[in-house]
C-alpha cells in the first residue's frame, strides 16, 4: 500500500507540470518524513552523489557532445543526401529517406532527442516541400528518432549497463539487430501509407550521383564503424569511444567541412551542458528514490506479487513490459530506466532471462514512451519544430509505435534476437 501511493503521489506531481527530477526528490522527501524515518535524509545527498559517479555514466556527456558537433558541422545534412540518393525513388521515398538516414545517424549519437531535432528539420522541410503532409513527415520524423538509442551508440545502455554491471559493449552489439528490425517495420508502414495516399517519389539518381553522395558523405559513415569497431576490438571502451566520437567530429570539421566557429561551438558546449545536467539530475533524484523503494523493500514485494500470479516467464515479462510501456507514458525514459531496473533485475536473473536481452527490452519499451503522450519527448521535440499539435501528431503515429510493439515482443519471446551478435564476440 505505501509504495502504491508513493507511485500515485510521483504520477501526480508529474501530470501537474513539476519536473521529473524534482517530483522524485520531492516524492522521496516526503515518504521519509511521513514514515517516520527522517534521519534517512541526512543520506539524500550522498545517494544522489553516488547515483552519478560511475565511469561508464561519463560517455553521456560525451555522446552529446558528440551529436551536437554534428548537427552544428553539416554531417547530419550530409547523411541525408546520401540516404535521398539512395532510396529517394521507392515508394514513399523522402519517408524512407528519413528512416535510412535516422539509421545512420543513430550509429553516432546515441540519443532519440538529438536525431529528432538535429535531423528532424531538414527532413521535415524536405518532405514538405516535396508534397508530403506535414502530419505524415512530423510522425515519420519522431518514429524514426526512436532508433537512435537501440542501435549502437546508446545513452540508455550506457545507463542500464552503469547500474546492472552488463558490458556496455555487449548491449550495442545486442541493439544491432533490434534496432534494423525496427527500421523495416517503418518501411514497410510508410510504403503501405504512401501507396494508400499517393504521396510523391523522387526521380531516380543516376549511378553517378549516387556514388557523388557517398563520397560527401564517406568520412560521416566512418564514425560508427570506429566506435563499434573500436569497442569490440578492446582498444577503447564504451565510455572512451564517445570522446573518440567527439575528436573525429571536430578533426572532420576541422580538416574538411570548416562550419564551426568560436561562437557555434560555444553554443554547442552550454548546450551539452545544459542537457547533461538534465540528464544527471534525474539519474541523482532517481538514485534517491531508489533507495526509497529498497529502504521498503518495494522489490522483493513486487517479485512475490509477480510470481504469485505465474510462473511462466513469458507471461511475467507480458506483464513487466505492460507496466514499461505505461510508466513511459508518465515518465522520461531515463528516469523508468532508474526506477525500475532495481526494482525488475531480480526478477529476470531469477526467471533466467539474460541481463542482456532483458536491457533491450526496456529500451524499446521506453521508445515506445518516446512516442506516447502525456510526456512523449520526441513528440514534443518534433511539433515543436513542424508546429504539428501533440493530438494530431500522436494519431500519425500510432502505426510506428505498432511495428516497435511488434520487435519488442518478438524481442521478449525470441532471446536470439538480442543475442546472437554479443554471442558471437564472447
Amino acid at each position: 500500500m505505501e509504495a502504491l501511493l508513493i507511485f500515485i503521489v510521483l504520477i501526480g506531481l508529474i501530470l501537474l507540470g513539476v519536473p521529473i527530477a524534482v517530483s522524485l526528490g520531492i516524492t522521496s522527501i516526503g515518504a521519509f518524513v511521513l514514515l517516520g524515518e527522517s534521519q534517512n535524509l541526512l543520506m539524500m545527498a550522498q545517494r544522489m552523489y553516488a547515483s552519478t559517479t560511475g565511469f561508464t555514466l561519463l560517455a553521456i556527456p560525451f555522446f552529446i557532445l558528440a551529436g551536437n558537433l554534428m548537427n552544428t558541422c553539416g554531417i547530419t545534412r550530409k547523411i541525408f543526401d546520401f540516404a535521398e540518393a539512395s532510396v529517394g525513388h521507392v515508394w514513399g521515398g523522402l519517408g524512407q529517406v528519413n528512416i535510412i538516414a535516422s539509421v545512420i545517424f543513430s550509429g553516432m549519437s546515441g540519443a532519440a532527442v538529438a536525431d529528432a531535432a538535429g535531423l528532424g528539420m531538414i527532413e521535415i522541410k524536405a518532405m514538405t516541400d516535396s508534397g508530403y503532409d506535414k502530419k505524415f513527415s512530423a510522425a515519420i520524423t519522431a518514429a524514426s528518432s526512436t532508433i537512435g538509442p537501440v542501435i549502437p551508440p546508446s545513452i540508455p545502455f550506457v545507463i542500464y549497463g552503469a547500474m546492472t554491471g552488463v558490458s556496455v559493449g555487449s548491449l550495442f552489439l545486442a541493439g544491432f539487430l533490434p534496432g534494423i528490425l525496427m527500421a523495416v517495420t517503418m518501411i514497410i508502414a510508410v510504403s503501405i501509407i504512401s501507396r494508400k495516399r499517393n504521396y510523391p517519389r523522387q526521380p531516380k539518381q543516376s549511378f553517378g550521383k549516387r556514388l557523388e553522395a557517398f563520397k560527401k558523405a564517406f568520412l560521416p559513415l566512418l564514425m560508427p564503424v570506429i566506435i563499434i569497431g573500436g569497442i569490440l576490438s578492446g582498444w577503447f571502451t564504451a565510455t572512451e569511444a564517445a570522446v573518440v566520437a567527439c575528436i573525429y567530429a571536430l578533426l572532420l570539421d576541422g580538416l574538411v567541412y570548416h562550419e564551426l566557429s568560436l561562437k557555434k561551438i560555444i553554443g554547442i558546449l552550454t548546450n551539452t551542458v545544459i542537457h547533461t545536467v538534465k540528464v544527471m539530475f534525474i539519474i541523482s533524484a532517481a538514485g534517491f528514490f531508489g533507495w526509497l523503494l529498497t529502504f521498503l523493500k518495494v522489490p522483493e514485494q513486487i517479485i512475490i506479487t509477480l510470481t504469485s500470479i505465474s510462473d511462466n516467464k513469458y507471461i511475467l515479462l507480458l506483464i513487466i513490459i505492460g507496466i514499461l510501456i505505461v510508466l513511459g507514458m508518465f515518465l522520461e525514459g531515463i528516469a523508468v530506466l532508474m526506477i525500475t531496473i532495481p526494482i525488475f533485475m531480480p526478477i529476470i536473473l531469477q526467471l533466467g532471462v539474460d541481463p542482456i536481452q532483458f536491457g533491450v527490452v526496456m529500451i524499446l519499451a521506453s521508445m515506445i514512451g518516446l512516442l506516447s503522450p502525456p510526456v512523449g519527448m520526441c513528440l514534443y521535440a518534433v511539433s515543436s519544430i513542424s508546429d504539428v499539435k501533440i493530438g494530431a501528431l500522436s494519431k500519425e503515429v500510432s502505426p510506428y509505435i505498432v511495428g516497435i510493439f511488434i520487435v519488442l515482443l518478438a524481442v521478449a519471446a525470441i532471446p536470439q534476437i538480442s543475442l546472437l551478435i554479443p554471442n558471437l564476440f564472447r
